[in-house]
């Protein structure tokens, strides 16, 4: 019952609200649907402590038989094994302080049943997601997040930009989960099942054998051995979470999604969509680490998101999309240690990660809220003050994201051990591209730690800068909106220190208990702990120097930004667009789409299809008609001319057909 209760009590929650939220009223839903998350989460703890921290093996809880059809049955059932007690604390703990959040932040809303049951249905679709037992269940809540993030992107849809930001979101991430499935169908073809119990043992064994050589897959006119159809069916996999977790050249749609609502950036962001694809590269460690292309390739995606959306976020206004962006670098690091087999290191940081990007986005919707919802940095300052809570909790936020911590020691935020944990793992790592990881990974903490602290700056040093009927209405958020901070703030500063030796460290095996692919020996943890003294201190090292930089910039001489952009306005145009991704895209996919729409609904579908069907014979029977209807004149003698032709056409006709 403990693990029905945690699954489907925000299923219960969504259909109350969906189908009576309008009998109930708003303050009805929101209690009932905050209650029932909160519910779950506490649940979700004590799973967590069973699990992960006890002695608890994996188990498989049925729901129900899902499938039979010839060789290929499932049930729909519940895997709670450790990775996923730690993907239930963090969906639920995130989403429970979102809903809570929400009552404050949404007011004034008058859909507010309608927003606290996409809230629910967001998270019924993620647990669906980590707690999958096969990979046709992870696809159905793959697809869950993916129409609940359609909803709430799009919740205000009397505004365009709003609709736009829904539909690219959906549409880029059709093109990775049709990668996606693709994978599981590959992963079928090879070992003719989608659970995870029959995958997992056939893969520990799958490329050794006489018959290694042998084909076992085609694919786009390829004839694949074992090992090219794994690393083929690793990198399909690895397309949907390039999708899903907004890697780069899949990323466009991750700033875009701020058109929502705040708390709905708080929960895509920290708790729910983006760390599906973390979650299924994880989940799936056995089979990808049989392919060292894959890996690699991993890595190289990885590493190359934390530094490109690092970039972007040097110089991004809005202060939602600064930490959209900073959620697409972090994302890039979870990737770079899966790629580099640092598996433990990758979701630890996940972990971590949720906390304090929650807490970031939610004083970010507390800072909106106090200065009549504007959201440009440039149109702010002055705020330390005047809501002295709310800069508090997000200085809180930007240390954990940053890393702050003394090099060393036990003594941290969370973030300075996990993100450590990633770039210690990238240098001892002998994957190829671990090098190249390294080094951009190091770069974009320093990024890092200069835009963040260019957003607290901006944000709330200085001069005010909005007018001053907007600063004479500045207050701090309700108490509902301030305790969901307060618990956060406690995760981004304890997390990293009292899990740290579980997720990454002496404790690995017996916390994950053969949840995470291990390597024999545990090679990777013992080199971790024996890098070099410059290793360990050049995260440290980046964010102090990030720190200074955007201290001088913002504070101590103002005009050095807008002088350095003067100076070299190319390259910050370039970095304020994006490195030009969305018009790149633009040109060589949304521009010949449209214009071969076009082409097809006009000149095809118009002019060829309809002009030559339908439309052409009706309007030939029509010109007929036209003609027939002129012969209808009304004069008699007109009647009795046509008469007399027909009579003499009978009978010309009879004396011919006579003679012959």
């Amino acid at each position: 019952m403990l693990y029905y209760a945690i699954v489907f009590l925000p299923l219960l929650g969504f259909l109350v609200a969906g189908l009576f939220g309008k009998q109930l009223g708003a303050k009805a839903c929101e209690f009932i649907t905050s209650g029932f998350l909160v519910i779950a989460a506490v649940l979700s703890w004590v799973a967590f402590f069973q699990v992960a921290l006890g002695h608890g093996e994996t188990v498989r809880i049925p729901v129900l038989h899902w499938v039979t059809v010839g060789s290929l049955s499932f049930d729909w059932a519940l895997r709670i094994d450790t990775l996923t007690a730690v993907m239930l604390v963090v969906v639920n703990t995130v989403s429970a302080l979102v809903h809570i959040y929400s009552i404050g932040y949404m007011h004034h809303d008058p859909h507010r049943p309608r927003f606290f049951a996409y809230l629910s249905l967001f998270t019924f679709a993620m647990l669906m997601l980590v707690t999958s037992d096969n990979l046709v269940q992870m696809f159905f809540g793959w697809e869950g997040v993916g129409l609940a993030s359609y909803l709430l992107i799009g919740f205000w849809f009397q505004k365009p930009s709003a609709n736009a930001a829904a539909m690219k979101a959906f549409v880029v991430n059709r093109v990775g989960d049709f990668g996606f499935l693709l994978g599981i169908f590959g992963v079928f073809v090879l070992f003719n099942a989608v659970n995870y119990d029959t995958i997992f043992p056939a893969a520990s064994n799958y490329l050794s054998g006489a018959d290694a050589s042998q084909t076992v897959l085609n694919f786009l006119g390829y004839s694949l051995d074992r090992q090219g159809a794994i690393t083929v069916i690793c990198l399909l996999l690895f397309m949907g979470a390039m999708g899903k977790s907004a890697q780069f050249l899949l990323h466009t749609w991750l700033p875009d999604a701020m058109e929502g609502p705040t708390p709905v950036s708080a929960l895509i962001h920290a708790a729910t969509m983006v760390t599906a694809g973390v979650f299924m590269v994880a989940r799936m460690s056995p089979l990808f680490e049989l392919s060292q292309t894959a890996l690699t390739l991993i890595t190289i995606i990885g590493a190359t998101t934390a530094f490109f959306a690092a970039t972007v976020g040097l110089v991004q206004n809005d202060i939602k999309r600064v930490i959209a962006y900073s959620t697409c670098s972090q994302l890039g690091y979870m990737f770079a240690a899966l790629g580099v087999g640092a598996f433990g290191a990758g979701v630890f940081h996940l972990f971590t990660h949720a906390f304090f990007k929650a807490l970031l986005f939610l004083c970010a919707g507390s800072v909106i809220h106090a200065v009549s919802d504007e959201q440009d940095m440039r149109n702010m300052g002055g705020l330390r003050k005047l809501i002295p809570t709310t800069y508090w909790m997000m200085i809180i936020g930007t240390v954990a994201l940053t890393g702050l911590g003394i090099p060393f020691t036990e003594i941290g935020t969370a973030g300075f051990f996990s993100k450590d944990a990633i770039i210690e793992s990238t240098y001892v790592s002998h994957n190829p591209a671990a090098g190249y990881a390294f080094w951009l990974l190091v770069i974009a903490a320093l990024f890092t730690s200069f835009y963040s602290w260019r957003l607290i700056f901006m944000t709330f040093h200085g001069k005010p800068r909005a007018s001053h009927e907007v600063m004479h209405h500045v207050h701090e958020s309700p108490p509902v909106m301030l305790f969901p901070l307060f618990v956060l703030a406690i995760g981004a500063l304890f997390a990293g220190f009292v899990f740290r030796e579980y997720f990454f460290g002496h404790e690995y095996a017996e916390f994950w208990k053969g949840a995470l692919f291990t390597a024999p020996g545990n090679q990777m943890l013992e080199e971790h702990h024996h890098v070099p003294a410059w290793v360990a201190a050049s995260p440290f090292v980046a964010m102090v120097l990030g720190f200074v930089i955007a201290w001088v910039f913002y504070i101590r001489s103002p005009e050095m930004p807008k002088e350095l952009a003067r100076r070299h306005p190319g390259l910050y145009q370039f970095l304020l667009n994006k490195w030009y991704f969305d018009e790149l895209y633009d040109f060589i996919f949304v521009r010949p789409t449209l214009w071969l729409g076009r082409v097809l609904w006009k000149d095809g579908d118009g002019k060829i299809i309809d002009g030559l069907g339908p439309n052409g014979i009706s309007a030939r029977v029509v010109d007929v008609t036209n003609r027939v209807v002129k012969l209808q004149s009304g004069y008699l003698y007109h009647y009795a001319f046509a008469m007399l032709i027909g009579v003499a056409a009978l009978v010309t006709w009879m004396m011919i057909g006579s003679s012959i």
